[in-house]
């Protein structure tokens, strides 16, 4: 009866439009819709709702000085103008699931997935800040906070909380991905509830220093052939100080061969640690990402090796110290407010096949409004990890933003 159901929920896949079938004209531009976003860029966060709008254009007015610093300014200490108008915004994600999987009651029913708020502005032109908090249930926590110099495309230096260098999907913002949550690849090895134990509120970010930079413009559309980002972080997540007086680094180099394909690779070197032990943490990842018209395709692959360096509970490893995963993604525009997103989903706790849990997704999104997105999804799932192997998934989630 499961696969019955499961078999029904995916039939539609197998009718979507060609791309023929849909006209060029009915899908988003890339800066509007349903267009992707990277927590990497400029626009991490998904924009201000219809609230906080009118509060931002009102600081904006009563701004003086909020237009661009000039090429040269005396710098001081008592300077006040050039800063501008700081933007605040908020949005929320609800979250019903249902699930016929043997001992769990029909699943969570309702729950609040996250609460964001968030300000952004730059003093100076140059010189960016972040500030990002979240409510989840019980659990209130800063997300973000850093300044970022990024005078030069090729050359920018962020200092302080904020999400790792590690596969494409981490820094995508909820609204984005596409799902009604990451790949379990990207949680368990960027540190989502990360394999070596650290906590799920960390989200795929931690402390520390990065340099980043684009190079080498096209002449044809300008868009930039390679992408790099360096990192030197804590390795301990967020809002916790450094543990063991090591640090990660993490570093990815990204080619952009053709404007909206992105091909990238990612490395990963630390250690985490937990009481009294201490696990190392290698990885590497192969990544492909292709935007355009409000298409989308992703497909990523990351393996991690650690094993503890450090134990004085004389405890011992258990598992075999190795996890893998990879997905692949594809989202297809019906329209400027229907997008289906189908999903590929395989992560192997021990990195054996015996450990393998795999997900297949449908997932549709109607963005209806700027700031109102309703998400359905359902997923069947092959999990040889536990009794029951097969069951079937059922969520519904609700975006808004005020």
């Amino acid at each position: 009866m499961k696969k019955v159901i499961g078999t029904l929920f995916l039939m539609p896949l197998f009718s979507l439009p060609s791309a023929a079938e849909t006209e060029a004209e009915t899908v988003a531009a890339p800066s509007e819709g349903f267009a992707e976003t990277s927590e990497f860029a400029a626009s991490e966060t998904p924009g201000a709702g219809f609230f906080t709008e009118m509060v931002n254009s009102s600081v904006a007015s009563a701004m003086e000085n909020v237009s661009v610093a000039p090429d040269k300014v005396n710098y001081s200490r008592t300077l006040t103008d050039y800063a501008s108008a700081p933007k605040i915004g908020g949005y929320v994600i609800g979250k019903y699931t249902y699930t016929d999987q043997d001992g769990k009651h029909g699943g969570d029913g309702f729950s609040q997935r996250l609460v964001r708020f968030y300000l952004d502005g730059s003093i100076l032109k140059d010189f960016k800040y972040r500030v990002q908090i979240q409510a989840a249930n019980s659990s209130f926590h800063m997300k973000d906070f850093f300044v970022e110099w990024a005078k030069h495309k090729e050359f920018a230096v962020k200092v302080g909380q904020f999400k790792r260098a590690f596969t494409f999907e981490n820094p995508y913002n909820p609204w984005d991905v596409g799902t009604g949550d990451y790949a379990q690849m990207v949680k368990k090895l960027s540190g989502m509830g990360d394999y070596n134990g650290e906590a799920s509120m960390a989200g795929g970010r931690d402390q520390g220093l990065q340099i980043q930079g684009d190079l080498f413009a096209s002449k044809a559309d300008g868009h930039r052939f390679v992408h790099y980002q360096l990192q030197m972080m804590n390795g301990q997540g967020v809002n916790v100080s450094d543990a063991n007086g090591k640090r990660d680094f993490i570093g990815t180099l990204q080619l952009q061969p053709v404007k909206d394909l992105f091909i990238g690779v990612f490395g990963w070197t630390g250690t985490y640690t937990s009481g009294n032990v201490t696990v190392d943490r290698n990885r590497w990842g192969a990544s492909m990402k292709y935007e355009h018209k409000g298409w989308s395709a992703r497909a990523e692959y990351a393996h991690s090796q650690g094993y503890k360096i450090s134990d004085y509970s004389n405890n011992t490893w258990k598992g075999t110290g190795k996890a893998d995963g990879w997905y692949a993604t594809v989202g297809v525009p019906f329209n400027d407010w229907c997008k289906v997103y189908a999903k590929y989903d395989s992560y192997r706790d021990q990195g054996n096949w015996e450990s393998m849990k795999t997900i297949y997704t449908i997932a549709p999104n109607f963005q209806i409004h700027k700031n109102l997105m309703l998400q359905l999804q359902y997923n069947y799932v092959h999990d040889r990890m536990v009794a029951d192997h097969d069951y079937n998934e059922i969520w519904a989630e609700t975006y808004f933003r005020f």
